[in-house]
C-alpha cells in the first residue's frame, strides 16, 4: 500500500508483471476511488463546462462521455478529465486525484455570474474498473444491456440492490468498464466482482497502481505530472483530438474556452516539441527526466518509461524537438551516463487483438 494524493492505494497485490499480463489476457479489477468525481447541475452547468473544457459539451447526447482537458490561459493543462452527460443540465466530471482541489479552486475563480451547482461526490462514492479481453464476459453474466454499450457511453443500472453508473471507458488499452457507486455499497460490489478472485483459475484478479501505470504506458495514454502538466499544452502532447479549436465560432452558445487563443496560436505556428514513443535497445528502462540526445545535443526528455510486460522490451514516452518527432528518427537516451540507442515509434506501443 502507498500514499497517493492523500489516498491509501494498492501498488500491487502479487506482482506488477503478473497483474499486467492477467489484465491483457483475462480481466483485471482496479480500485480507482481516488479519482475525483464532480457533479455539475443547473441552468448554466453546460455553459460553464464549455467555458473551462477544451472539448465541446454543447450537443452531447444523454449517456455520452467525452475526454477533454481543462487548461489555463496559456494553454497549459490543469488536468485531463472525462465528462458524462445525464441531461442538458446535469453532468459528471471525473478528474485526477492530485488535481481535484486545484480544479475546485479554479472553477470557483472563473465561475463569474453563471448559475449552477457543483457537488464534490468523491468521498460519497466509490469507483472501480474492470478491464481486459474477458471483462465483458463477466459483465454479461450480470447484465445483458451493458455489453451493448458503445465506447464512451454510459448507463445507470441497478444490479441486485446496488445502484451504479457504468461507462465503457478505461485506462489500459483494453475493453472494459468503469463503475461508480455509493461508497456504502462498495464492499458489496467488491464481493460481487471478486467472489472467485482467490482461485487460481479466476477470470478476474485485482490489479494495483503499478500495473495500471505499465498498462497505460503500453497504450500510449498520458499521465498527469508526466506527459501533461500546467506548462504543457495538449497539442504538443498529441491530444489535439480532444481540443475543439473553433469552439464558439459556429455557435455562440458553445462559447470559447479558457486557453483557446493560446492553443489556436500553437496549432497555427506548430508546436516546438512533440510527445513521441521510444523503443530502446537493451533491457534497461528509461525514467522520467532522463535526457534524450541527438549528436551530443540534448533534444528532449523522457516523461515515462518501463520494461513492457507485453512486448518484453523497454519502451518510453518523451518530448523531443518537433523536427525529430517523425517515426523512425534515431535518438539516444542518457541512462545515468550510459547512452542507449532509441528509435521513435508510433503510439500506442500495444494494440489489442
Amino acid at each position: 500500500m502507498v500514499d497517493f494524493a492523500g489516498w491509501e492505494m494498492p501498488l500491487l497485490y502479487s506482482s506488477i508483471i503478473e497483474e499486467h499480463r492477467h489484465c491483457r489476457t483475462a480481466a483485471g479489477f482496479f480500485d480507482v476511488s481516488h479519482m475525483g468525481r464532480l457533479r455539475f447541475s443547473g441552468r448554466h452547468a453546460r455553459k460553464f463546462l464549455d467555458h473551462v473544457c477544451t472539448r465541446q459539451v454543447l450537443g452531447m447526447e444523454v449517456g455520452q462521455c467525452r475526454y477533454g482537458l481543462v487548461c489555463n490561459e496559456q494553454g497549459g493543462c490543469l488536468d485531463d478529465v472525462i465528462i458524462s452527460c445525464f441531461d442538458e443540465a446535469e453532468y459528471l466530471m471525473v478528474c485526477n486525484a492530485s488535481n481535484r482541489a486545484k480544479l475546485l479552486a479554479h472553477f470557483a475563480a472563473v465561475k463569474g455570474d453563471m448559475a449552477f451547482k457543483l457537488e464534490d461526490q468523491t468521498e460519497s462514492t466509490a469507483m472501480v474498473a474492470l478491464q481486459g479481453p474477458k471483462a465483458m464476459d463477466v459483465i454479461s453474466s450480470l447484465s445483458s444491456e451493458i455489453p451493448k454499450l458503445k465506447r464512451y457511453r454510459f448507463v445507470q443500472k441497478s444490479l441486485i440492490v446496488v445502484k451504479m453508473i457504468v461507462s465503457r471507458t478505461g485506462y489500459t488499452g483494453e475493453d472494459g468498464v468503469e463503475v461508480i457507486l455509493g461508497s456504502t455499497m462498495a464492499r458489496m460490489a467488491l464481493g460481487m466482482f471478486l467472489k472467485d478472485a482467490k482461485e487460481g483459475s479466476s477470470i478476474i484478479k485485482p490489479v494495483g497502481l503499478g500495473a495500471r501505470d505499465t498498462l497505460r504506458m503500453e497504450a500510449g495514454m498520458p499521465l498527469y505530472g508526466h506527459e501533461i502538466d500546467e506548462q504543457t499544452d495538449p497539442i504538443s502532447a498529441g491530444l489535439g483530438f480532444a481540443v475543439k479549436l473553433d469552439k464558439g465560432d459556429d455557435d455562440e452558445r458553445a462559447g470559447r474556452f479558457i486557453g483557446q487563443d493560446a492553443l489556436q496560436r500553437i496549432s497555427r505556428d506548430g508546436p516546438t516539441r512533440k510527445l513521441v514513443g521510444l523503443g530502446l535497445e537493451g533491457r534497461r528502462s528509461a525514467r522520467q527526466g532522463m535526457e534524450v540526445r541527438r549528436g551530443g545535443a540534448v533534444v528532449g526528455r523522457v516523461t515515462s518509461g518501463c520494461l513492457s510486460p507485453s512486448l518484453d522490451r523497454p519502451i518510453a514516452m518523451a518530448f523531443v524537438d518537433a523536427a525529430l518527432a517523425d517515426v523512425g528518427s534515431e535518438l539516444e537516451v542518457d541512462l545515468r551516463g550510459a547512452l542507449v540507442a532509441a528509435r521513435v515509434e508510433p503510439l500506442p506501443f500495444y494494440r489489442k487483438g
